[in-house]
């Protein structure tokens, strides 16, 4: 079974405002499970690089997907990579500008980037994104084409090497300066959905399905 709390490493160990870290697996999946969007840190012809892209959790492990013709991801393949998922909840205006700060939810995880091969596997975890970032979407779509699912590549890593690092408190001044008039709080915020809006070549007649009400972000 595994561990509420992830051992800490050199590469997960916050040595600077430590007390804004955690280590707690249920933590780190909240915040995972809130924000899809992330970015991966790999190194490819010994330059770093980043990739933006789209993640999703399945139990302990962590998955993202791209293109199999991506060089992005065929320098990942095998290697180390960190993925970061950060969510910004709001502006800290503190009564000096150093004290300024923001009030978020943050994850960096480290490891090996392992390909997933097979077809039918390959199907079956893109199912899952679906069923995480679009509840209900999948079995709405034409099936998948073979050639769709072999152009199609998608790489995990466990979630055993990470930490958060999460603010969510007022301004944190020297005491001295409470007693100046100056205004200081936090201006919040929030990640909303808008109205969907369909694509003009929607076949007429043809209504936004009632499953766009369960996607959820934030």
């Amino acid at each position: 079974m595994a561990k509420d709390t992830l051992d800490k490493t050199e590469r997960t160990r916050l040595r600077r405002l430590h007390e804004k870290g955690s280590y707690e697996r249920e933590v780190i999946h909240q915040i995972l499970d809130a924000m899809p969007m992330a970015h991966i840190g790999y190194v490819m012809d010994g330059s770093p690089s980043v990739l933006p892209t789209l993640q999703w959790r399945e139990g302990d492990h962590v998955y993202w997907h791209g293109s199999s013709a991506s060089r992005a991801l065929r320098a990942m393949k095998g290697n180390q990579v960190c993925m970061t998922v950060s969510i910004l909840d709001g502006y800290v205006l503190a009564r000096s500008a150093l004290h300024h700060s923001v009030n978020q939810r943050s994850v960096m995880i480290f490891g090996e980037a392992e390909q997933v091969m097979e077809a039918a596997a390959k199907e079956v975890h893109m199912k899952r994104m679906f069923d995480h970032i679009f509840p209900g979407r999948w079995e709405a779509l034409r099936p998948l084409q073979p050639q769709e699912t072999k152009a199609t590549a998608i790489f995990r890593m466990p979630i055993t090497e990470a930490s958060a690092k999460l603010r969510d408190a007022p301004p944190a001044d020297d005491e001295e300066d409470y007693a100046l008039p100056i205004w200081a709080g936090v201006v919040p915020i929030r990640m909303q959905l808008g109205a969907p809006v369909a694509d003009p070549r929607v076949l007429e007649g043809v209504e936004p399905p009632a499953h766009l009400g369960d996607i959820r972000i934030g």
